[in-house]
């Protein structure tokens, strides 16, 4: 069975939200810290406030 997780990063850089989901949420918040994900990579540093797996 394969899990996906829903996450909540919150920007320090301007406070505000993005929200994302995934089926590798370690590979997925690598990617965001990298600044390899478009969407966020002017928003960093990320903190991760929040996720589920379902």
């Amino acid at each position: 069975m394969i899990m996906y997780y829903v996450y909540i990063f919150q920007s320090q850089k301007d406070k505000k939200l993005y929200i994302g989901f995934t089926s590798n949420l370690k590979k997925r918040i690598r990617k965001h810290q990298a600044g390899e994900v478009t969407s966020t990579k002017t928003r960093r540093p990320l903190r991760l406030i929040f996720y589920e797996a379902f």
